[in-house]
């Protein structure tokens, strides 16, 4: 059985990770129309595919021969196209970076919810291979995690106009990062403090932001503390400061040893025999692994939305860690 999919944008990651995966999924999918704004994309895209190219994403979701809609730009569209698949009774696969305040989020959170239909967020640093090596060291050989810091340096693009794209892509960074934390620790974050800094000259500008989050469980002893940070203070025309000596983008203290991460596969431990070092390059890659997830949930007898409440849950996270900057002082979590 192919599953039929409508494309809403090509996003970033098109050349990288979405075209190839589709590509070599080709026995599970079949494109056959694609919405995006910029007509030339759009061309490329249909003609690599032999599909249609459509004018609006509202036309796309209610086309007899599309059974699932893949969002993978939300620039222009922000949540419309999710919001046109539920009405169309389509799944829908999310890679496009949102930001929402918090009642639009509850809102698209409970549209998907009555619309009955699959839903899955993309979060591509959970399926990387070194993170599932990681999660089976945790539980075999490393134990549970104590501290973890996790680190992201990109340059700072030089704009030409408004900044909301790029404070969407910001946003969905830290998402992004909040994600693979609270999947690493196996727990939800109790707390967050926040701290942002921001560019000297253009107050709406953030070139840094940093998170400590807590996890607190019931069960006693168990007690993690994450340190995000995500910084775009380097201009993109310096690619030798960027490059330079950059962080793990993982590190993991744990109570039997200490993991450092560098995505998508390469994998160094320590424990009391020394060091460790794998490189899972041989692994499927990421976006394949993603899309035959999203091909399991929607042909299974079992609705899947866990992708949902974990995009929901994230996205809460780094709200209030931003009202934790405005307020000055450490934020309880609440996720209803």
């Amino acid at each position: 059985m192919k599953l039929r999919l409508g494309l809403v944008g090509v996003g970033g990651a098109w050349e990288n990770r979405h075209r190839p995966a589709l590509r070599a999924l080709s026995d599970r999918f079949e494109v056959r129309a694609i919405c995006e704004p910029v007509a030339r994309r759009a061309e490329i895209a249909a003609r690599d595919f032999s599909c249609d190219t459509v004018d609006g994403f509202r036309a796309l979701a209610a086309r007899e021969d599309v059974d699932a809609v893949i969002v993978l730009s939300g620039q222009w569209f922000g949540a419309l196209p999710i919001l046109a698949a539920c009405d169309a009774g389509k799944a829908v696969y999310c890679a496009a970076a949102l930001d929402f305040d918090p009642d639009q989020a509850r809102e698209i959170r409970d549209r998907i919810e009555k619309s009955g239909v699959a839903f899955m967020a993309e979060f591509p640093r959970r399926q990387a291979p070194a993170t599932l090596r990681l999660k089976e060291l945790i539980a075999t050989r490393l134990g549970a995690p104590r501290l973890m810091f996790c680190h992201q340096r990109v340059p700072a693009e030089a704009r030409k106009g408004p900044a909301t794209g790029d404070a969407v892509s910001r946003t969905h960074d830290l998402v992004e990062l909040v994600d693979w934390c609270r999947y690493v620790a196996g727990y939800e974050p109790t707390s967050v403090l926040g701290l942002t800094h921001v560019k000297e000259g253009e107050p709406k500008e953030i070139d840094y932001e940093m998170m400590s989050l807590d996890f607190s469980d019931e069960t006693p002893g168990t007690k993690i503390t994450a340190q995000i940070s995500s910084g775009r203070y380097m201009p993109a025309c310096w690619p030798e400061a960027v490059s330079f000596r950059p962080p793990a983008a993982l590190q993991v203290a744990c109570e039997e040893g200490v993991a450092f991460i560098d995505l998508p596969s390469t994998l160094i431990w320590f424990d009391h025999a020394g060091r460790h070092m794998e490189s899972l390059e041989t692994e499927r890659p990421v976006g394949e692994q993603m899309l035959s997830h999203f091909y399991r949930s929607v042909t299974s007898l079992v609705r899947s939305t866990g992708g949902l409440e974990d995009a929901y849950r994230a996205m809460r996270i780094v709200q209030q860690a931003h009202r934790s900057h405005a307020e000055g002082c450490r934020i309880k979590l609440d996720y209803s």
